[in-house]
């Protein structure tokens, strides 16, 4: 288990490297920023790198990982389908890592073409060797079979904001409301029988800018809870005797009426399911309360396996207050990733329904489903 672990924050370094990268060369930029119409879109598929890039660094952390662990090949899923009917030919093109950097930059130009440059930058990257020298990482002994477990992915979480590229959006106490910095890598570990999280890495490809260079530097965090074993990079924020709650922006009148009070009003918004899971782990809010099943699998599975590790978890808020309604004084239920969603098509079948509640204190926990 402690080489899985270290083989998942070596991934996430790579994807968050293949994330810069396509911001910072000036042949990948131009394609990310692109908006191209009509036949010129078509043709070289300058509107949807985006999607190129999501789903790259996704075939990218399976293959690394599957080569590594082939006893995790079939159980690594992600939000991306790798299947892209866009190629110069009009055939389908199904994105995956090849043998050489060569062959990798061949596939690639099969959707770029002409764009020569941005295959092969994409393809070196793809094919580079990460050395990661984290002696806390490397000293971490553990026991799990790697077959007893699945993984998720969210290859780039908050792609909008990627996207956009916002480098000026001001934090309020620390929470920045949207912007380049909510774009995370986030590898989430699973037990197949159960479903329960039992380990995560969150990567922050732009946490800052090299005040010599001015190239963005990322930064990693990672979790482990399993059995009687939690242990984490991190330590567990102290509570705040009156809560803050972030939250999406597009939540509802009647969660925001309901928690303000609790909070004095500090009520926080940003952008980025993972962002805001994030937040919490690392104690700039309390709790983050989403009241739709707008979040998957893939975005929650990483970040939950933290909050565990450091004492707290993630909630299925619907199921939660059902419980409390009828007087059940348990333990809420914890969301799990390895049950889809009965009659429910695509990605709607990992979706988490009747949202969630991330919390790392459980007095925060209460504190929110007595409110709401």
């Amino acid at each position: 288990m402690a080489g899985l672990l270290q083989a998942l924050v070596g991934a996430s370094e790579k994807a968050a490297h293949i994330a810069r990268l396509c911001r910072r060369e000036e042949p990948l930029f131009q394609l990310l920023v692109a908006e191209k119409t009509g036949t010129d879109k078509n043709r070289r598929f300058l509107q949807d790198f985006k999607t190129l890039a999501d789903v790259l660094i996704q075939e990218v952390i399976k293959h690394d990982l599957g080569k590594e662990f082939p006893e995790l090949q079939g159980h690594i899923h992600g939000e991306e389908s790798n299947e892209l009917g866009v190629s110069v030919t009009g055939e389908t093109v199904m994105v995956r890592v090849c043998a050489t950097p060569g062959d990798t930059a061949a596939l690639l130009l099969s959707v770029l073409e002409p764009e020569v440059a941005a295959a092969e930058l994409l393809a070196a990257a793809v094919h580079r060797d990460v050395a990661l020298g984290d002696t806390e990482l490397a000293g971490v002994a553990l026991s799990i079979p790697p077959q007893d477990l699945a993984i998720w992915i969210d290859p780039i979480d908050s792609t909008n904001e990627y996207i956009r590229g916002r480098e000026d959006v001001p934090p309020q106490d620390g929470i920045a409301p949207g912007g380049l910095c909510s774009a995370l890598v986030l590898i989430g570990a699973y037990d197949r029988r159960t479903g329960c999280p039992v380990l995560g890495v969150i990567n922050e490809p732009f946490f800052r800018r090299d005040p010599l260079t001015h190239r963005w530097q990322g930064r990693y965090h990672w979790g482990v809870a399993y059995g009687d074993t939690h242990l984490s990079s991190l330590s567990p924020p102290p509570p705040c005797p009156t809560p803050c709650v972030v939250l999406s922006r597009a939540e509802g009148s009647a969660v925001r009426g309901a928690l303000g009070p609790l909070c004095g009003h500090r009520l926080r918004f940003a952008a980025g399911a993972g962002y805001k899971m994030l937040c919490v782990i690392l104690g700039l809010a309390d709790a983050y309360v989403l009241s739709e099943g707008s979040t998957f699998a893939w975005d929650a599975c990483a970040p939950h396996a933290i909050l565990r590790a450091l004492g707290g978890g993630m909630v299925a808020l619907a199921g939660a207050l059902r419980a409390r309604r009828v007087g059940d004084t348990g333990s809420p239920p914890e969301l799990v990733y390895n049950r889809p969603a009965e009659g429910a098509e695509g990605a709607e079948r990992w979706a988490n329904r009747g949202g969630l509640v991330a919390y790392v204190h459980p007095q925060h926990l209460e504190a929110v489903l007595a409110a709401l």
